[in-house]
């Protein structure tokens, strides 16, 4: 399959989107999804996005993730959302999305990378355990609304 990661741009945004809602559906959450292609537009500079983009343009998976600051350990990221269309999966393409996340941690001196997995989500645990994320179970998340 012939793909390219690249850095998403604001024209992406729409394509990009469209994924997060279908992430949402597949999630059993798509009513939370309250984001707009205005309001990504507005708040830009406070997260990027790396695309998975075929040869025709059409954007297939997408990695969105920010700068934060932890504690404990210091500089880090936070990668909000992966997620690849269903038709797509099991060609590496959320590998290549993670493992560009990874260089750009490891370029910008991060010393962490933090994400989320939902924990019936067994395809997705059982990724991140191959490549070696320590999965915690001790944490609650804390939403404030």
């Amino acid at each position: 399959m012939n793909y390219i990661i690249r850095k998403g741009e604001e024209k992406d945004f729409e394509a990009v989107l469209a994924l997060i809602k279908e992430l949402a559906l597949f999630e059993k959450a798509p009513e939370k999804v309250t984001n707009t292609v205005a309001q990504m537009r507005s708040e830009k500079d406070y997260f990027q996005v790396l695309v998975a983009e075929k040869p025709d343009g059409e954007i297939i998976g997408f990695a969105l993730y920010y700068f934060v600051y932890y504690t404990w350990v210091g500089k880090s990221l936070y990668l909000d959302d992966l997620y690849v269309k269903k038709a797509y999966r099991g060609h590496k393409i959320g590998s290549a999305l993670l493992n560009k996340v990874i260089a750009f941690g490891k370029e910008n001196q991060c010393k962490r990378i933090r994400w989320q997995v939902l924990e019936w989500n067994k395809p997705a645990i059982d990724f991140y355990k191959k490549i070696g994320a320590n999965l915690d179970g001790e944490w609650i998340n804390c939403d404030l609304e």
